[in-house]
């Protein structure tokens, strides 16, 4: 999808936020952090998850929601990125697609303002929490069904959100495309985001030998939500080297695509990797795995 002669760096920003129940609001408080990004070089910003709003009780979302032909937040974005003459993904917005049925929709928007690509989330988040917190995201939410892969200023990005993050083989199968950079705009709620965000986000990132980008919602919500934040961005090594907190403000970070043909040469998981079949029956004593480092 790339070569030697496409560009090697890029200045990248993510928009940390704390959506509540007002479109309007949510949509001024995202261009307002874009535009702080776009200021201090971003040339690529990421919102997170749900940029538009965040509500749990289902009657007063669908009451304002949107078809994406008819959303005042997208088209105000798309006029931003032209404006300031960024890529911008918008993490996901909570699109109408039919009377009871949503989608957690990505975008990713080229200067021009033109929408590049689109990504619906594939996997749903529905949980009971050990806290008493109850999800049922797809009582609301229509899943996706293709991963998706597109480029900005020439490197491979995979994007991906939230809750898709628990799911490794997709983000091998988008390594495997070609993304040396993956994306995973987030509202992780604040329990599990304590135990695992910064564990799977840096082993998505060394199992892929990709950079990992992560915009993630923070605080205490109008609808009583409690989100992680800690906006990441992780190297191919794994490392952590950005981080947000828990309010909302904007990430910077400079990548570098020699660090993913450095990881990816020092541990070359992604051309070792062989298919196989999984036995249906397997005599105790007799099952043998062999692994690597």
């Amino acid at each position: 999808m790339t070569s030697p002669e496409t560009a090697q760096t890029l200045r990248i920003g993510l928009v940390q936020m704390r959506s509540g129940r007002d479109v309007a609001a949510n949509r001024d408080a995202a261009a307002a952090l874009i535009r702080e990004a776009a200021r201090e070089g971003a040339r690529y910003v990421q919102t997170p998850e749900t940029t538009n709003i965040m509500e749990l009780d289902r009657p007063r979302l669908f009451e304002q929601l949107k078809e994406e032909a008819d959303d005042e937040t997208l088209a105000a974005l798309r006029e931003l990125a032209r404006d300031l003459s960024i890529h911008l993904h918008i993490g996901s917005l909570a699109l109408k697609v039919a009377e009871a049925k949503a989608v957690n929709r990505g975008f990713l928007i080229d200067p021009e303002g033109d929408i590049t690509a689109r990504y619906d989330k594939i996997h749903m988040f529905d949980v009971d929490l050990g806290n008493g917190e109850s999800y049922r995201e797809s009582s609301a939410y229509r899943p996706g069904e293709r991963a998706v892969a597109a480029e900005v200023d020439q490197i491979p990005f995979g994007l991906t959100i939230c809750y898709d993050l628990r799911f490794p083989s997709l983000y091998r199968a988008l390594a495997e495309a070609g993304a040396k950079v993956l994306t995973v705009p987030a509202a992780f709620t604040r329990p599990t985001g304590e135990a695992h965000w910064h564990v799977l986000l840096r082993a998505r990132a060394i199992e892929n030998g990709a950079y990992v980008l992560a915009a993630a919602q923070g605080g205490k919500h109008e609808n009583g939500r409690e989100t992680y934040g800690h906006s990441l961005v992780v190297d191919p090594w794994g490392r952590v080297i950005a981080e947000g907190g828990s309010d909302p403000g904007v990430v910077l970070a400079e990548i570098d695509l020699k660090e993913v043909a450095s990881a990816r040469a020092r541990i070359p998981s992604l051309t070792n990797g062989r298919r196989f079949e999984v036995a249906e029956s397997v005599p105790v004593g007799r099952l043998h795995v062999v692994g690597g480092v």
